[in-house]
Parts: structure tokens; sequence; C-alpha cells
């Protein structure tokens, strides 16, 4: 399949990434054939080098350059934190309309099954900001509760730590929809029950940087895919939040 293209000129290009699909073989899928990097060799006819990784999961806009001189320009950029990302996400339960979290986080394991574990001592400033987008309620019962609570987030990160929206929204208790690492399992039996797309409810909807070579300013908007949008559209259409009075507390 070919990528979607957001941006392209001779230095660097920006695509809007399946969820599902790695940015770059490693190690730790080593049977993989399949990647962002291998697809858009055959696509544009020549090589690329990733600047910044999403989640395998994780859908929406990733930059890749035809350098990696330019890689390495532009990837100062976003270990300085001048990077502007916006992404949209569907959490368990009804945050508070707005926050921050402000949550140092470690590097992980990266040992094939410990990749749970994180190794002490090496944590990090992290600070995510969210804003909650659309609240829904189900009338589908789920644990121990008799509704479901989900909602649809727009988040921006400060820094970019190894999943860190991921692991920022479980420290709140209100992690993703779908992720089956750090989610909650209930509710990801009942997307599973639903026959809604199974895939991990995080996408990367927008992505601005300064060129590295023109220094002018480029920003691309990822369009959700239909996979979040199927999603989503099930939530409108069962939705009866407004009608409730619940608490907002799980």
């Amino acid at each position: 399949m070919l990528l979607d293209i957001l941006y392209q000129d001779e230095h660097l290009v920006v695509i809007n990434k399946p969820s599902g699909l790695l940015v770059h073989r490693t190690q730790l899928a080593s049977q993989e054939t399949d990647a962002v990097v291998q697809r858009l060799n055959t696509q544009l006819g020549k090589w690329v080098y990733p600047v910044h990784r999403l989640d395998r999961g994780t859908s929406g806009a990733l930059v890749l350059t035809f350098s990696s001189d330019t890689a390495h320009h532009l990837s100062e950029q976003f270990s300085q934190a001048s990077v502007d990302k916006s992404y949209l996400c569907l959490v368990r339960g009804h945050p508070n309309d707005e926050g921050t979290i402000d949550q140092p986080l470690a590097k992980l394991n990266e040992n094939k099954g410990q990749s749970r574990f994180k190794i002490e001592g090496t944590e990090k400033e992290a600070i995510t900001h969210f804003k909650c987008q659309q609240k829904f309620l189900l009338n589908h019962p789920v644990s121990k509760y008799e509704t479901t609570r989900c909602t649809l987030l727009e988040v921006k990160t400060e820094q970019g730590r190894k999943h860190q929206i991921r692991r920022h929204c479980k420290h709140i208790r209100h992690p993703l929809i779908g992720d089956t690492r750090y989610g909650c399992r209930h509710h990801n039996k009942l997307f599973r029950a639903l026959l809604l797309p199974q895939r991990l409810m995080l996408h990367a909807s927008t992505l601005s940087f300064i060129h590295p070579v023109s220094s002018h300013r480029i920003t691309c908007y990822a369009d959700l895919p239909e996979s979040f949008e199927k999603v989503l559209a099930y939530l409108k259409q069962h939705d009866h939040h407004e009608s409730a009075n619940v608490s907002e507390d799980r």
C-alpha cells in the first residue's frame, strides 16, 4: 500500500503513518518485513532517514528526511522540544476538562520479555497537557460498572519520552482504549465484543517544525484514519452522556 504523503520537497517528507506499521524494523520485531522506511524506499525510489518515532499502534504525522545530515539537524528540534506536536486519543473514563500531567518517566527495559519494567534511576522530566474534546457514556456494562465511559482528548507533550502519552494517561487512571500494555483489559474486551476496529486509539494529528534548510515553518495536519473514525462514529451514535448524571472519578 502507498503511504499518504502530507508534504514533500527535495529534503524531507511527512507522511500520515497507518496504525500497525513499524517506523523501521528492530531487533524486538526482527520477523517483520514491512515498515515505513522500507515502504517509502520503494514508493519514492530513494532512501529515507527517520527523524522521530511513533509507536507501532499510533497513526499520524511522521517526518523523514533524504539525508542523514538533514535528519540530524531536524532531530535537534525534537530533542530541544521546539517542535509543536498534538495528538488525539481516546481514554477510559471522564478526566477533568483539561489538565497537566507532570510525572518523570524512566527508561524502559528493552530486553525481550522484560519490556514492562522501568530502569530505576533513569527518570527524566516529562510533561503532558490534555484537553477534553468530547465525553461519551455508553449503556454497556463493563467490569463492575453498569455503563462505559470514555473521552476523546487533545494531547500535547513537552518532551518525547518513550510511551509518554500512554504512560501518563495510565498514571492518572485514564488509560488509552486499545492499549494492550498500559490499558484497561475490561474496556479493551468490550470494544472487541462490539466488533470495533482493534487498534491503539492514539493519533498524531498535527506536526509543526522549522525546515532545517529553508528555515520556513512547516505545519502538517494528518486526518484521522478510517479505523479511528469508525470508533468515534459508534460512540457518537450510542452516546447517552448528556442525559446522565454520573460521578466523574472512574
